[in-house]
C-alpha cells in the first residue's frame, strides 16, 4: 500500500471515531430547559435512586429516547441529545 493510500486509511478511520456519540454533542443548557418539563411529570427520582440509576452514557441516551416515545411529537435526536447532556453534566457525570 502506498504512502498516501495509507494516509488516506487513516484519515477515514480517524474521521470515523469521531463520530462516535462523544460527551459534548448535545447542549446541556437547552436540556436543562427540557428537563423543566420533564419535572412536571416524575421529579429526579429516576436517577437519583441508587436501584434505579443508569450506569452507562449509551444506557442514558437509550433510556431518553424511551422517555420521548411518550411525548406527542416524540423528542427528536436533538432533544435527545441535549437532554443526556444535561443529565450527565448535572447527575450522572459519567
Amino acid at each position: 500500500m502506498s504512502s498516501g493510500a495509507r494516509a488516506a486509511v487513516l484519515a477515514a478511520m480517524l474521521a470515523l471515531a469521531s463520530c462516535g456519540d462523544g460527551p459534548d454533542k448535545g447542549d446541556p443548557v437547552r436540556g436543562a430547559q427540557l428537563h423543566d418539563v420533564c419535572l412536571d411529570c416524575h421529579g429526579t427520582g429516576p436517577y437519583t435512586s441508587p436501584e434505579r440509576k443508569i450506569k452507562s452514557r449509551d444506557a442514558l441516551r437509550k433510556e431518553v429516547a424511551r422517555w420521548g416515545d411518550y411525548y406527542n411529537p416524540a423528542l427528536s435526536d436533538q432533544d435527545v441529545d441535549d437532554l443526556v447532556a444535561y443529565l450527565d453534566k448535572d447527575f450522572y457525570k459519567f
